[in-house]
């Protein structure tokens, strides 16, 4: 049999013309598929002078190029399976928006909109009264505006009201969300001074008053939802805060970061404040999130005082961190489906999903768990309980029951590996399938698993791509 040689190796072009690499070309585009090509033959060249490779085939090819691919990044977000236990997943997108705004979102993308135009008056209008009135009749404010996230609502509140200013907030509130991203780096960015106030655990209104100087900007009360302090607390109610604010003539500014719109206990999960309670505590700005328990698209949302709002909206930062004409597509239906509460459990799959019960999942994972077994011989596939979390910082402490497969190596040497191999297979199916590894093994919570039949059609996928 005659030794394999650099003749055996194929032109680039005909390897592009492979109707598997040109699947890659239509996911990755051709230059990316060609300069792919070019590194894996470069090597394979390198190993047949050596004497050690022959060159791989056409299916081979395929896979190792996808691998490589996967490996450099730029194809673009692409869909994957979320099975990972944390339903808002800050890496995977966080929130997925309901159907309506999805097809909002496409006829913004398509056609020509009236962004900034105002069709009664026929004359330029401003993009932010897409939502204002829904925001503002939900939440009983006088005024809302809207930005690219809750990070840039407060460095846009804190630059307009503070600026060169100092901010007493409490030492217990000073947070770090994903990212290593601190609240006392985005004051410094903001151009106002932290003042800090009060202990880790244990804040009284005595120390914001003796912490408001006649340099004071504003009073800024941060809700701590992505950790919790326990043990010997104390914090200042908002009612008391606003009153202390009004005492000043300073404003009274709550972030809220995750910004539930709807009262969370309806669907079985602990109550999570609202922007309509600050403000009905005296607050006279309120920010929070878009794409967290709202349940929409990334952005960050700001309702409270007019003249407040007036003054954000005539900052010139506002047009740095103005939202585009699909956030506000997305945002706008998301909202509307608020105003019908009661079809959030069914549409908005956020609260859908938080809402599933554990006997429904638990059947599905003892439907999946053999289908799934039958393409892993070398690992053994359980149906069980699991505990999912909300995440992206809300309600820290809560789990919600569910229930999943529990995938673990059977007996054999260097089980480490079988797990590595199989999360990196499960990575590279067509769409990727993303779990949590926990106590030596393979975790995929199904709760957010609502549609399974796309996860079962690539099972048959899964042994070539961990090959």
């Amino acid at each position: 049999m005659r030794s394999p040689s650099l003749r055996d190796i194929p032109a680039v072009e005909a390897v592009l013309r492979d109707p598997a690499v040109q699947t890659l070309i239509a996911e990755w585009g051709r230059l990316a598929v060609r300069a792919a090509i070019r590194e894996q033959q470069d090597e394979l060249r390198t190993a047949l002078r050596s004497g050690h490779a022959a060159p791989a085939s056409a299916a081979g090819t395929a896979r190792d190029l996808r691998r490589r691919l996967l490996l450099e990044g730029g194809r673009g977000p692409r869909p994957v399976f979320n099975l990972t236990g944390t339903v808002i997943h800050t890496n995977l997108g966080r929130a997925s928006l309901p159907q309506p705004a999805i097809q909002s979102l496409a006829n913004a993308a398509r056609d020509p909109v009236d962004l900034e135009y105002d069709l009664a008056a026929g004359r330029r209008g401003h993009r932010d009264q897409h939502v204002t009135a829904l925001l503002c009749g939900l939440t009983g404010a006088e005024a809302a505006t809207v930005v690219n996230n809750n990070a840039a609502a407060l460095m846009l509140v804190l630059n307009t009201l503070a600026l060169e200013r100092e901010v007493p907030v409490s030492r217990g509130e000073l947070i770090e969300i994903g990212g290593s991203f601190r609240l006392p780096d985005i004051m410094a960015r903001s151009g106002c001074r932290l003042r800090e106030v009060g202990t880790t655990n244990r804040t009284h209104l005595d120390d914001y008053d003796q912490g408001i100087t006649a340099q004071t900007g504003l009073l800024l009360k941060v809700h701590r939802s992505n950790y919790v302090v326990e043990g010997f607390t104390a914090e200042v109610d908002e009612r008391q805060l606003a009153a202390l604010a009004r005492q000043h003539a300073v404003p009274l500014v709550v972030d809220l970061g995750s910004g539930a719109l709807v009262d969370l206990e309806r669907f079985g999960l602990p109550a999570e404040p609202t922007p309509m309670q600050s403000l009905g505590n005296g607050a006279d700005l309120v920010t929070f999130s878009g794409d967290k328990l709202l349940g929409g698209p990334q952005a960050g949302i700001i309702v409270g005082r007019r003249s407040l709002v007036e003054r954000l909206n005539a900052n010139p930062m506002k047009r740095a961190l103005r939202v585009d004409k699909l956030t506000l597509a997305a945002l706008a239906e998301v909202l509307k489906l608020y105003t019908q509460p009661e079809r959030l459990a069914d549409e908005l799959p956020v609260i859908r999903q938080l809402a599933r019960k554990q006997p429904d999942i638990r059947d599905q994972a003892d439907r999946l768990a053999p289908l799934l077994a039958a393409r892993l011989p070398d690992f053994e596939v359980a149906a069980t309980d699991m505990a999912s979390q909300i995440g992206s910082g809300a309600l820290p402490q809560t789990q919600v029951p569910s229930a999943g497969l529990r995938i673990a190596p059977v007996d054999g040497g260097n089980p480490d590996g079988k797990l590595a191999r199989l999360t990196n297979a499960l990575r590279a199916l067509p769409r990727p399938v993303i779990g949590r590894v926990h106590q030596e093994q393979l975790w995929l919570d199904l709760r957010c698993l609502e549609d399974e039949a796309p996860f079962v059609d690539q099972l048959s996928a899964l042994e070539l791509a961990g090959q």
